[in-house]
């Protein structure tokens, strides 16, 4: 994928507690994001729509627009409609869906974009990528980093638990994004940017260990945070690098070949898993498996549906996902019949940590 926008490096407004999304006429009233108030928000079917009628009297006359399905084709049609007036922000309310599809619409043209998450199911809520469907296929979009990002957790709480549980295996993977930045630096001489890759370590390390919940305000708020972190991780080193390796080109094969399998969190922790266990780090792999156990996340193949022979299909269809990076899949190029074998080892090797 192409490097990222590195205008705005990190967001101007970062707010992540109960009754946050109070702020927003605040945040809006900063000159650097609205001069005159004119502001589109963007919202998906649902939770979204509730969220612009609790808040609209902070929101003065702005227009509401709603996008649903998170192709590259509706952030088109949506950034049609944000050209046909002087807009000067524009405010993407509900899931990582249309929250890319706002960012992408609002990118085009040079828009200020403010982030309100309403689910933490994975770390688009303050990235420089927007994750569309095109063709049938998802690809990564680079984008301007939001300028302010709000996650009030009284929505959160509203969300589905799965979707919110997905975000912890988004950020986890970053573990396995970092061992196979590594390894490109190691085989390739790729440069290895170290604040990036410190902001993406950040997050991970405190989700494998933390105690408690998606019912526990502390644990949610430190997801919450932690999914930000990956997002400024991008930014910085303006590549998706440090927070997405073999674990996403797996997750991106699925995708593929087998569209709404699982999320992309609960996708991305699976991914995470295989792979740490290709290196042969079993540290690693005892901690994200019991993590991943922990909250309830897939670990295994059958755990979102698929077939042993579907993850050996997705697992030797990824490193085509993206052809430019260096990842532990692409290190080993294994055929579809050593796949198989290491998917028996590795179901063995879950299943004895149950």
């Amino acid at each position: 994928m192409p490097l990222l926008a590195r205008t705005i490096q990190t967001p101007l407004h970062f707010d992540v507690r109960r009754g946050a999304v109070a702020d927003l006429a605040r945040i809006l009233a900063d000159g650097r994001i609205s001069a005159g108030g004119d502001v589109a928000v963007v919202v998906g079917p649902g939770l979204g729509e509730r969220v612009v009628n609790l808040i609209r009297p902070s929101l003065g006359s702005a227009d509401v627009y709603t996008t649903a399905g998170g192709t590259l084709d509706a952030a088109l049609e949506l950034s049609a409609k944000l050209r046909a007036r002087n807009y000067d922000a524009v405010v993407g309310i509900g899931g990582g869906t249309t929250i890319d599809t706002a960012k992408y619409a609002a990118n085009r043209w040079g828009l200020p974009m403010i982030s309100v998450a309403t689910s933490l199911a994975n770390d688009g809520i303050g990235s420089p990528v927007a994750s569309l469907i095109n063709d049938g296929i998802k690809g990564s979009y680079g984008v301007h980093i939001p300028f302010g990002v709000i996650v009030d957790l009284d929505f959160v709480d509203n969300g589905p638990e799965r979707v919110n549980r997905g975000g912890i295996g988004d950020v986890i993977s970053n573990i396995s994004a970092l061992a196979d930045w590594e390894l490109a630096r190691e085989v390739r001489g790729e440069p290895v940017d170290g604040l990036a890759a410190s902001l993406a370590r950040m997050g991970a390390e405190a989700m494998l260990t933390m105690p408690g919940d998606m019912s526990d305000d502390a644990f949610v708020t430190v997801l919450a945070e932690s999914l930000i972190s990956s997002g400024l991780a991008m930014a910085v080193c303006g590549s998706s690098r440090p927070a997405s390796g073999g674990c996403h080109e797996i997750m991106h094969a699925i995708d593929s070949l087998f569209p709404g399998t699982g999320s992309h969190g609960e996708l991305a922790g699976l991914g995470a898993l295989f792979c740490t266990f290709l290196r042969g780090d079993e540290r690693r792999f005892g901690q994200m498996a019991d993590c991943l156990a922990r909250h309830q996340l897939p670990r295994l193949p059958e755990d979102v549906g698929l077939t042993g022979e579907q993850f050996v299909e997705a697992v030797s269809f990824a490193p085509r996902t993206r052809p430019d990076r260096y990842t532990i899949l692409e290190h080993l190029a294994m055929t579809p019949d050593e796949i198989s074998r290491k998917l028996a080892e590795y179901a063995e090797a879950v299943k004895t940590r149950a």
